[in-house]
């Protein structure tokens, strides 16, 4: 009999490898990935010992992208998105197209061909995967021989025919039939069932999507989870699938260290040094003056330019496609791992200096003082606000999903409340139609004093960030200590501490909580308003 046992051998040895430097990974305060991919490192071809079977890995990693990219399409909301559509349009083509070219620029230099220049620059810029399979052939790569006797534009014209076909028949197919599914394998009971729904689902739709429309699995499934998301069984169609989700996870990222040469930080240290330079420097600079750009404070600028100095999973999963279709060599998928866990490992230190390095600004320059106070209309409540909006109202910590029903709710009941916002544009669109909104981190004293909580009944913070919770109460309390407090958190464990500090109420889940944080505002203000109707239902 035939023991070949290569598939279990292989995941045996990702899963405890990775778990071993997973854990020492987040013991030294770096993400658990980059212990993953250090793992695949350990195990691939490149280093001695013990050597895992990289094809299998390689398939394995596969059904890891699609289930990465479907739990992100779950969690997508194009409306937050159209809610910063002046920050992110602009931002995404700035900070994007000045990387790719710096990218493709630095690959020119040193004889790569340019499809390979264009996947390592779009790899640095964090770009998308979409339209790569059906291109390959024209930037060069050994697939689709035919593809590249064909005229650029047809076959551009192609790529784009095929993609629209698709987005076409998920949105007019795919919304409707997606949750009907969902409903229907539901309404069976069985909890094994709708896993399986969920998960065939979503390999399902990113399998056909490249067969027959010749797009990525990751953007088939992607519009997986994003179809599924109009669904009413979306939340539980993320913790069903968020178990395998994580481990498929796992071996995407050990097969990726698999393909890696470590041996290029040694052997190509400047063209490893310059590629964490356009991660680094490049991302900050674009990002830092689009901000400015756009009236925001220096603090601000900083903040967001540190946070995208790093680049991470879909850099990943966009120079691996560009590995397998032959466009990227296999130094330039070395160059990007090693980009990732340099910048990764840098970036703590960078968030770290922007409160010095904004010191150090403001004191030898005052064009950056004049910067820094730069009047911001939406940071203040209007002179004209009613009264009802400073006295016994309702401070709403974030106008998300969840944010959004329990504004409904308290519209429903004539409640007032004022909104506190982080996102400019959407404290503006409030204010445009007759809403009550101040923007700012609810986490400052000066932006809770704004929306005037030393006079609120209720501090309601559904924020999906909770990161800032305990300081927000604190603040709260400080300038209004009989405030009663309301906090959304992601999970029971969550919910648990906060409730045992003595933050305030505490819901967890979204749904769920939105109605249940909905209804006890109510009942708090009208006894009467537990009604269905009340609730949004």
């Amino acid at each position: 009999m035939d023991h070949n046992l290569s598939l279990i051998t292989t995941i045996a040895a990702a899963f405890g490898v990775a778990l071993i430097f997973g854990f020492i990974a987040e013991r030294i305060k770096v993400p658990a990935l980059v212990g993953y991919l250090v793992a695949g490192i350990l195990i691939g071809p490149a280093t001695p010992g013990f050597v895992a079977d990289v094809h299998i890995a390689s398939q394995l990693s596969e059904i890891g992208i699609m289930l990465l990219m479907f739990g992100v399409g779950l969690h997508f909301a194009p409306d937050d998105l159209l809610a910063v559509k002046r920050v992110a349009v602009p931002g995404a083509v700035v900070q994007m197209g000045v990387t790719t070219l710096l990218g493709m620029g630095v690959a020119w230099w040193w004889g790569w061909s340019l499809g390979g220049g264009l996947i390592l620059g779009l790899s640095l810029a964090c770009a998308s995967t979409v339209v790569l399979p059906p291109l390959a052939g024209v930037l060069g790569g050994p697939v689709a021989s035919a593809a590249s006797a064909k005229p650029l534009w047809i076959t551009i014209g192609q790529t784009l025919l095929q993609v629209s076909a698709f987005i076409a028949l998920m949105l007019i197919v795919g919304r409707r039939a997606l949750p009907w599914l969902l409903w229907q394998v539901a309404r069976t009971g069985s909890r094994e069932l709708f896993t399986l729904a969920v998960i065939a689902t979503a390999i399902g739709i990113a399998y056909g999507a490249s067969a027959i429309f010749s797009v990525s699995f990751a953007l088939g499934a992607f519009f997986a989870g994003s179809v599924m998301r109009e669904s009413e069984f979306s939340h539980r169609a993320a913790q069903e699938s968020l178990p395998l989700r994580d481990a498929f996870s796992v071996l995407f990222f050990v097969s990726v260290g698999m393909t890696v040469d470590p041996a290029i930080l040694m052997t190509q240290p400047l063209r490893a040094l310059a590629v964490v330079a356009i991660i680094v420097f490049s991302n900050f600079a674009a990002s830092l003056a689009l901000v400015l750009a756009l009236r925001y404070p220096l603090n601000t600028a900083l903040t967001v330019a540190a946070s995208l100095g790093q680049i991470g999973e879909f850099s990943i999963i966009l120079a691996g496609l560009g590995l397998s279709l032959g466009l990227l060599p296999s130094e330039g998928m070395s160059l990007v791992l090693a980009g990732v866990l340099i910048s990764i490992g840098l970036n703590s230190f960078l968030l770290a200096a922007v409160a010095p390095l904004q010191r150090w600004i403001l004191k030898h320059s005052g064009f950056a003082r004049n910067l820094e106070r730069r009047d911001v209309p939406s940071a203040e409540l209007p002179m004209s606000t009613e009264r009802k909006y400073l006295e016994g109202q309702v401070v709403l910590v974030g106008y998300g999903r969840v944010g959004r029903r329990i504004a409904k709710a308290l519209d429903a009941r004539a409640i007032p409340y004022v909104v506190v916002e982080q996102n400019r544009e959407m404290v503006e669109e409030l204010r445009s139609k007759g809403g009550v909104a101040v923007s700012g981190n609810a986490a400052e004293p000066a932006v809770l004093i704004q929306a005037h909580i030393a006079d609120a009944a209720m501090l309601v913070i559904a924020s999906p960030d909770t990161l800032d919770v305990r300081q927000m109460a604190e603040t709260a309390r400080a300038l209004n200590p009989n405030i009663e407090v309301i906090v959304r958190t992601h999970n029971e464990e969550e919910s648990v501490l906060l409730q045992k500090e003595g933050i305030g109420l505490v819901f967890f889940g979204e749904a769920e909580l939105a109605r249940g944080m909905a209804s006890h505002v109510l009942k708090r203000f009208a006894p009467a308003a537990g009604s269905p109707e009340a609730q949004g239902h």
